[in-house]
């Protein structure tokens, strides 16, 4: 496969899962708000601020304000994080590799587009951001499953995933570093242990796994259970462990000598690496450290994946996140 066409592939994964993610946190953060009460410590949530630290995007020392958050990230062409901006650069790549992808992938990716450049979408923010982020949700789960259904299993394919799924692990780290910086619960002064654990329950309606945790684990959505759930889960398809899995896998199908791969190799170290942590992380207070060193991590796998298989292929056809 020509590296051209494969970086392609990979970002198109990346901006599609970004889109996703991006809508996902927004959609849980506003509902959380929404739900929280001022004179609850526990309900506090995650804040405007903390989004726009996550997304790499700065407040230009303006007060952050719900509805400038949620139209800059959803609507603002400028904005390289916003959804709209993710969308219209999938369609870009889609275009470029249509006769890679299935027709039917192509339709949902150029249907989406299309949808939000024409809608009137200031509107439908104003009434209520709920069904953008759930058209978002919705067009991104199409195009995933017609990728599963319609799209031969080869090296484009796998591409395509390992750009997806690897975006997929930095959103979550992005947002386990800035909901819980500190760490474990030895490091929360008193009284704000509920303060954490509201973000951690907004955490986990902000990826879209709270289902999934009350099924898997038998603790309340505290701090320490949904930062090692989301890291160490399995089972839970879009955990950092469950994501750097897949790209290892992906990357295993599409290379022809994967022994000899290092990103293969830096990914099979990893997995191993979150393996034992998760066996021992009886305590929360390894957790912050791990987010950061596994984040570090997926920025060389980033780099070596480019080095490896696109060198040559000219500038990188998507944007990374600061």
């Amino acid at each position: 496969m020509l590296s051209r066409i494969a970086q392609e592939l990979f970002w198109l994964g990346r901006n599609v899962a970004r889109a996703e993610h991006t809508a996902r946190m927004l959609d849980g953060v506003f509902q959380a708000s929404l739900q929280g009460r001022p004179d609850d410590p526990a309900g506090v949530r995650l804040g405007w601020g903390s989004i726009l630290a996550i997304m790499g995007a700065s407040s230009d020392g303006r007060p952050v304000r719900r509805d400038d958050v949620l139209n800059r990230l959803t609507l603002d062409r400028s904005e390289p994080a916003s959804v709209i901006s993710c969308v219209s650069r999938a369609r870009e790549g889609a275009r470029t590799v249509r006769d890679v992808i299935s027709a039917e992938m192509w339709e949902a990716i150029n249907t989406t587009h299309l949808a939000l450049s024409a809608g009137d979408l200031e509107g439908r923010m104003q009434m209520g951001p709920y069904s953008v982020f759930h058209y978002i949700k919705e067009r991104s789960a199409l195009f995933w499953g017609l990728n599963s259904r319609t799209m031969l299993r080869d090296e484009a394919r796998a591409f395509l995933v390992a750009g997806g799924r690897i975006e997929g692990a930095d959103m979550v780290l992005r947002m386990l570093r800035v909901a819980m910086p500190a760490g474990g619960r030895a490091d929360i002064p008193d009284g704000e242990s509920g303060v954490r654990d509201g973000q951690a329950l907004a955490l986990l309606q902000a990826v879209g796994g709270f289902q999934a945790f009350r099924r898997a684990v038998p603790a309340p959505p505290n701090a320490g259970p949904v930062a090692r759930f989301l890291l160490y889960e399995r089972a839970y398809p879009d955990s950092v462990a469950a994501s750097v899995d897949a790209v290892h896998g992906a990357l295993v199908d599409a290379d022809e000598a994967p022994r000899s791969s290092e990103p293969v190799l830096r990914l099979s170290r990893l997995a191993a690496d979150l393996e034992f942590r998760g066996r021992a992380a009886a305590e929360d207070g390894n957790l912050a450290e791990a987010s950061s060193l596994v984040q570090s991590e997926l920025a060389l796998i980033d780099a070596d994946i480019a080095e490896r298989y696109f060198a040559g292929a000219g500038a990188a056809a998507g944007t990374v996140i600061a």
